[in-house]
C-alpha cells in the first residue's frame, strides 16, 4: 500500500500537513475526512523526483489550455475513442508543454489500472479538485461526456468574467505606469540641471523644493540603490501576501476599498453560485462541494464562509440559513435564491440563473470602471504635476520678486 503525504484543512481553516497510508487518494480524502480534514493536496512517496522530470513545476497551465482539454476530451469520448487514445491525442495538440506531460503522465496512470479522477487529482497543480472531482462523479454515474460539458461551461464563465476585469483595469494600470516613468525621467534629468541653476544663484529653497532636489540627486547618483531597495521590496511584499496573514489582509483590504469592492463581492458571489451549481449539477453531495468550493475561492472571507458553511450543513442546516451570517459578503438576493431552491428542490437550476444573473452584473460594473477611475487619476496626476511646478517654480518667482 502506497504512503501519501499530503496537506490538508481542518473545518476552522488551520492547515495541517503528514503522511497516511492509502490505497488511492481518493481513499486518502475519506480517511482524511473521518478525522474532520479535506484534503488540499497529495503525493506518493517515491513520485516526486519522477514528476519534477515530467512537467516543470516553474509554469503555470492557462485556463484556456484547460477549457479546451475538456472541450475537445468531450468531443472524442462522444465519437467512441478510448480513454488513453483520447489523452493521447490532445497531449499532441496542446502549445503547454506543462499541460502535454500532465496529460501523458496521467494516460500512464490509467493504463496501469488508475480511475481517470484519481490520475487527475494526482496533479493538483494542473487540475483542480473541482476537475477531479466532478470527473469521479462522471465515471461512477457513466456521464462523463456531460460532466466534461459541465466543465466546459464552468471555465469558460470563470475566463470570461476574469478577462473583462482585468481588461478594465488595463487602462488605469497603464496610465499610472506612464506617470511614474514620466515623473522618474522628471526627477532623473530635469531636476538635477535645476539644483544647479538654484546653487549657482544661492537661492533659499523651500522645503518642498528640496525634497524634489534630493530625490532626484539620490535617483540620479543612486539609481542601484533605488532599484535594490524597489526589488526587495516587491520580492517582500509578494512573500507576505502568500502567507495566511498577508492573504487575510489582501481579502480585508479588497472587500473595503471604495470603487473595487462591488466588482469583488459580485464576481466571487458569481463564482461561488456557478460552481456550486455545477457540482450539484454533476451529482456530488452538497457537503462535499462546499469543501471543493472553499479550495477554488480567492477571496480568504469566502473560503472561510465556505468551510463553515460545510460543517453547518453535515449538522442538519440549510445552506440558506449557515450563509445567513455571512450577509457582509453575500447580498439576500444570493441566500434568498438559495433558500428558494432548498424549498423546491431545483437549487442546481436556480443558481445557475442566479451565476448568469451575477455575472451580467460583473460585465457591466467592468464597463463603467474605466469612467469612474479614469477622473480619480487624472486628479492624482495633477496633483503630483501641481506639485514638482509650484516645487521648482516657486524660488524663481522668489528670486525675481527681490531682484525688484
Amino acid at each position: 500500500m502506497p504512503t501519501y503525504t499530503y496537506r490538508a484543512k481542518s473545518f476552522n481553516g488551520q492547515e495541517e500537513s503528514g503522511s497516511l497510508e492509502a490505497k488511492s487518494e481518493s481513499q486518502l480524502a475519506g480517511l482524511l475526512k473521518q478525522e474532520g480534514l479535506v484534503l488540499i493536496s497529495a503525493q506518493e512517496k517515491g513520485l516526486a523526483k519522477k514528476k519534477r522530470m515530467e512537467i516543470s513545476l516553474f509554469s503555470r497551465v492557462p485556463i484556456t489550455e484547460k477549457l479546451m482539454f475538456a472541450r475537445n476530451l468531450k468531443v472524442l469520448i462522444s465519437a467512441g475513442v478510448v480513454l488513453p487514445r483520447s489523452l493521447d491525442l490532445l497531449a499532441q495538440q496542446t502549445r503547454s508543454k506543462k499541460l502535454s506531460g500532465t496529460i501523458l503522465a496521467v494516460k500512464d496512470r490509467i493504463i496501469k489500472g488508475t480511475s481517470f479522477s484519481d490520475a487527475l487529482l494526482g496533479f493538483p497543480d494542473v487540475f483542480s479538485e473541482l476537475f477531479g472531482s466532478m470527473i469521479k462523479v462522471g465515471e461512477a454515474g457513466g456521464k462523463l461526456e456531460e460532466v466534461l460539458g459541465l466543465l466546459e461551461k464552468q471555465m469558460a464563465r470563470q475566463h470570461e468574467m476574469s478577462s473583462k476585469i482585468k481588461g478594465a483595469l488595463a487602462y488605469p494600470a497603464v496610465i499610472i505606469l506612464a506617470m511614474l516613468g514620466i515623473g522618474a525621467m522628471m526627477l532623473l534629468v530635469v531636476v538635477p540641471k535645476l539644483a544647479e541653476t538654484f546653487e549657482t544663484l544661492q537661492i533659499e529653497l523651500p522645503p518642498s523644493t528640496q525634497f524634489v532636489i534630493w530625490l532626484g540627486q539620490t535617483m540620479a547618483s543612486r539609481w542601484y540603490v533605488v532599484l535594490l531597495v524597489l526589488a526587495v521590496s516587491l520580492f517582500l511584499l509578494a512573500r507576505a501576501l502568500k502567507t495566511e496573514i498577508g492573504k487575510k489582509v489582501l481579502s480585508f483590504l479588497s472587500l473595503k476599498a471604495p470603487i473595487i469592492s462591488p466588482i469583488i463581492k459580485k464576481a466571487n458571489s458569481a463564482q461561488t453560485i456557478r460552481t456550486l451549481s455545477s457540482l450539484i449539477t454533476a451529482g456530488v453531495p452538497i457537503t462535499r462541494s462546499l469543501e471543493i468550493l472553499s479550495e477554488s475561492l480567492g477571496n480568504f472571507y469566502y473560503r472561510k464562509a465556505m468551510i463553515v458553511a460545510a460543517e453547518e450543513v453535515r449538522k442538519g442546516s440549510n445552506l440558506s440559513d449557515a450563509l445567513s451570517s455571512y450577509s457582509y459578503i453575500y447580498s439576500p438576493l444570493v441566500i434568498q435564491m438559495m433558500a428558494v431552491g432548498e424549498e423546491t428542490g431545483q437549487t442546481a437550476e436556480i443558481l445557475e440563473k442566479l451565476a448568469d444573473f451575477y455575472e451580467e452584473e460583473v460585465a457591466n460594473v467592468t464597463k463603467n470602471l474605466t469612467s469612474i477611475i479614469e477622473p480619480i487619476i487624472m486628479l492624482f496626476i495633477g496633483a503630483a504635476v501641481g506639485f514638482f511646478a509650484i516645487s521648482m517654480i516657486q524660488p524663481m518667482y522668489s528670486m525675481l520678486g527681490s531682484v525688484q
